[in-house]
Parts: structure tokens; C-alpha cells; sequence
């Protein structure tokens, strides 16, 4: 099986900053169209210039929460590439969150955010895909891969929405992945680690010391270059796991290995 994912199509949420920025720019580097999706068109022309017909990059800016923005974002798509083989989930929100406090809504806030708006998007590129492949009787009709968190598998209270929104998007992945099976759609997640996102980059220039405190709690003791993900999400987008469906990949140096209530997941 081959890894390439040479002339497909791919959508990139999140793709203005950090992990999202970098996935969209790894797979034009190996030959895939992508319009990247943001809701900051400020960063989105700043990285990637305007668009212009026949180039490879596109992209588009609106804010995903909205159904109507959605299906805008599709239809820009299909008018610069003509059709979607990927879509990757990666639009999402940190927020610390108080469980004792009942008027917080950080869990509403991030089930919005980084579970329904990829469900929504999931739903509307898949029968995109079902269309595509009307006429092929054999072959992938597309892939899905959502970014999630070890944080769904961990307990730390300050992380508490996060960590709920990140275990729906788990379960969302797998309930999807078995309704899209028989249209030879398949649906993946990598759940991460300490990766050298945009908010972690800002949580380490306000916080010096959490560098060492996160090396020490991953027994690689490092944190993760977003291209390190960017490779694994290429894998779960490409034939080579043409036999994975429903997985949820951990990409996290072995944190999960060590005491679950140990620094908290980012």
C-alpha cells in the first residue's frame, strides 16, 4: 500500500495557526490540493497569499460553527478542485474550565467547537464523497481524520471541557466510522500529546517552566513537532492504513503510560 496522497483533495480546518497550518502545508508538500479553513482570514492571507486559480493552496474563511459557512466552505472546494478525497478536523479550542462552578460553560463552549462543528462538516463532505464515488465499484471513496486529545483519556480538573469534548470526539469517530463503512469511507483519529501548537507556544512564553514539567512527564522527554503529526494523520489519509477505520492513533512520546493525573495534555 502507498502512503502518497499525490493529487487528492483535502480540507483543513483550523488551518490559519499551528497544527492545522502545518498539516495543510505537509500535504502540499506531498502534492495534495488543500483549502485550508479558518475563521482568522487575516493569518489564513498572511501564510498563504491570496487565492489564485490553479494553485494547489486555497483557501477559505469563515466561522465553522455556522451550518450555512459549512456548506459555503464545501462548495468553495468542489469550484477550486472540483472534488474532496480528505478531510481533516483539526479546528480546535483549549479552555480551562471549573467543574465545581455551574455557571461555567466551557463544555458547551468546546462540545460547539471542537466536536459539533466537525460532526456537521463530517456529515456534509461525506456524501460528498458518496457522490463522488456513484460510479466506482471498487477503491476508497474518501477519509476522515479528526484531531483529538490524550486528554480524553485523562483526568485533570482544570481540563475538564476539554477532556469531555475530546472523549465525544472519540466516540464520534468511531460511530461514524461504522456508518460510513459500506460507502467506503473511513474514519480515523489522532489523539496527541504535547505538540508544538499555537497555544502551547503561548502557554510556554507564559510559563517557562511547564517546558520541563511536560519533558518530564513524556517519557520521549520532548514535545512533538506539529510536522511529527502531520505524518501520521498523511498515514491515516493515505491507502497505506486502507484497513483502519475507527481507530483513535496515539501520538503522544508514551505519556499516557505514566500517571494519568500527571501534567495535563495540550
Amino acid at each position: 500500500m502507498s502512503f502518497s496522497i499525490s493529487g487528492k483533495t483535502a480540507i483543513v480546518t483550523g488551518g490559519a495557526n499551528g497544527i492545522g497550518l502545518a498539516i495543510g502545508k505537509h500535504f502540499v508538500d506531498k502534492g495534495a490540493n488543500v483549502m485550508f479553513a479558518d475563521i482568522d482570514e487575516k493569518q489564513l492571507v498572511h501564510e498563504l497569499g491570496r487565492n489564485e486559480d490553479g494553485s494547489a493552496t486555497r483557501y477559505f474563511a469563515g466561522d465553522l460553527r455556522e451550518k450555512l459557512t459549512l456548506a459555503n466552505l464545501l462548495s468553495a472546494t468542489i469550484d477550486a478542485f472540483d472534488q474532496v478525497d480528505i478531510l481533516v478536523n483539526a479546528s480546535r479550542q483549549v479552555l480551562p474550565s471549573d467543574p465545581l462552578n455551574p455557571d461555567d460553560d466551557a463544555v458547551e463552549i468546546l462540545l460547539n467547537q471542537n466536536l459539533i462543528t466537525s460532526l456537521r462538516l463530517t456529515q456534509l463532505v461525506a456524501k460528498r464523497m458518496m457522490k463522488q464515488a456513484e460510479d466506482r465499484e471498487e477503491g476508497s471513496a474518501g477519509t476522515i481524520v479528526n484531531l483529538s486529545s490524550i486528554a480524553a483519556r485523562r483526568t485533570h480538573p482544570d481540563l475538564m471541557a476539554y477532556s469531555v469534548a475530546s472523549a465525544a470526539l472519540d466516540q464520534m469517530t468511531r460511530s461514524m466510522a461504522v456508518a460510513l463503512a459500506p460507502h467506503r469511507i473511513r474514519v480515523n483519529a489522532v489523539a496527541f500529546g504535547s505538540v508544538m501548537s499555537a497555544s502551547l507556544q503561548g502557554t510556554l512564553k507564559e510559563n517557562r517552566d511547564y517546558r520541563a514539567d511536560i519533558e518530564e512527564h513524556t517519557p520521549l522527554g520532548r514535545i512533538a513537532s506539529a510536522t511529527e503529526l502531520a505524518d501520521a494523520v498523511q498515514y491515516l489519509a493515505s491507502d497505506g492504513s486502507g484497513f483502519m477505520t475507527g481507530q483513535i492513533m496515539t501520538v503522544d512520546g508514551g505519556r499516557t503510560l505514566l500517571d494519568p493525573v500527571a501534567a495535563p495534555a495540550h
